[in-house]
This record gives C-alpha cells, structure tokens and sequence, in this order.
C-alpha cells in the first residue's frame, strides 16, 4: 500500500447548501441561515440529519448557523411541517448527488478509488487495437478514456 496525497484542492471542511434548483452552495466558515434565507425568502433551511421517510420537515432556525460538514438543503415552503415521502427522499439524494459531483470536478480522486471506465458500443464492437497481443493481461497498453454524461431529472 501506498500513501496518497492530492494537491487538487485542501481538506476543507465546508456547509454545503443544496437550492431548490440544484445548485450547491458551499461555506467554509459558519453562516447564519437568516443570511442565506435573505436570497431565498420563499424557502427554508433544514439539515439532511434530521430528514427521515415519512417524517415531517423542520426547518433550522433563522438565527442558527450552517455547521462546517453538513449536507444542508433550501425547500420552499409549502414544505414546511409536511411529511416527506419515498419519492421526495430520492429526489433530494439525486439532486444532492448531481450537484456533489459537478461541483467535485472529477479533478481529485480518492485514495483507492477508481474512475469508471466506459466504453462506447463502437470500441467494444471493433475489439483489441492492432499492435495489441492477444492474451496480454488487461489489453497490454491499451488506453482509453472515460465517457460519461449526466442524466437530467
């Protein structure tokens, strides 16, 4: 085993903030969520902790701040004392998840961590490239790269 190191980007511990419209807002100081609200006043602040199925939704008070390391997001509020349902959960965890790789970059990897490789139906089609020996292990010095594409919900 190796040590792995990443000069991409620091360590920091940020609030992040997931808006109604999937964009993520990230915080690497405490903030007050009646500062955040200010650019939102139709929505409220509630900690992805306290969210569970079929439970209803607080909201985190105007005079809390947003704590370094949680996942936090902007509902609006007809929301608001609602329970929150399967299929509500799931489009918060894909709108969590797009905006948590965008905003990833694909640019620092972690240590053991692979990118998936993704091969179009023409490469697996055509088969080895010339030059490459059959029964070299993985290919030999094949290289590809990965194609990958966001689906929109």
């Amino acid at each position: 085993m190796g040590i792995c190191i990443s000069s991409d980007s620091p360590n920091v511990s940020t609030a992040k903030l997931i808006l109604s419209d999937g964009t993520l807002l990230e915080y690497s100081y405490p903030v007050k969520v009646s500062y955040v609200l200010q650019k939102d006043p139709a929505s409220f602040i509630c900690n992805s902790d306290d969210m569970d199925f079929n439970d209803v939704v607080n909201a985190v008070d105007d005079e809390d701040e947003l704590q370094l390391g949680q996942l936090y997001f902007a509902l609006p509020l007809e929301k608001l004392n609602k329970p929150l349902h399967a299929e509500d959960m799931a489009a918060l965890a894909v709108k969590a998840s797009s905006a948590l790789m965008k905003a990833g970059g694909g640019g620092s990897e972690k240590c053991g961590s692979r990118r998936p490789v993704v091969f179009s139906e023409e490469e697996l089609r055509k088969g080895p490239r010339r030059g490459v020996k059959k029964g070299t292990r993985n290919g030999g010095s094949r290289k590809f790269t990965a194609k990958l594409c966001a689906i929109p919900e």
